[in-house]
């Protein structure tokens, strides 16, 4: 991992006791994470991996639901690789971007949404 990786961080998503998240890649994922939100609360985290603050949040929130008991689905965008998709979240979601941000489906609808400080696990 070169040096602006280890400050920045990677594309990848870092989760060093197993992985919760289930990745937004495309359109199809995304439409599974509005489906799931029938049944169940989703949270979708987009992520800039460009960005140290981000990084600092995303690694924040991850402990956070490893602390946690909520029920939730949680999706994970990386909004540098799949711009599209973010988009394509504010339009059909109704929710003006930022990064990093959480969004939090129910019913195939954002009934709550956050960025930066303000992301925690509460919002659930």
């Amino acid at each position: 991992m070169g040096l602006l990786n280890k400050i920045f961080g990677g594309g990848e998503i870092e989760n060093q006791s197993g992985t919760f998240w289930k990745e937004i890649k495309d359109e199809t994922d995304l439409n599974k994470a509005v489906a799931e939100s029938f049944e169940k609360k989703v949270a979708i985290f987009k992520h800039s991996t460009r960005c140290f603050i981000s990084k600092t949040v995303l690694k924040n929130f991850e402990q956070e639901v490893r602390e946690s008991e909520k029920e939730v689905s949680y999706y994970f965008l990386d909004l540098i690789a799949h711009r599209d998709i973010s988009n394509r979240i504010a339009a059909e979601l109704d929710v003006t971007h930022q990064s990093p941000q959480l969004i939090v489906l129910e019913q195939g609808k954002a009934v709550k949404d956050a960025s930066h400080q303000s992301i925690s696990v509460s919002l659930l």
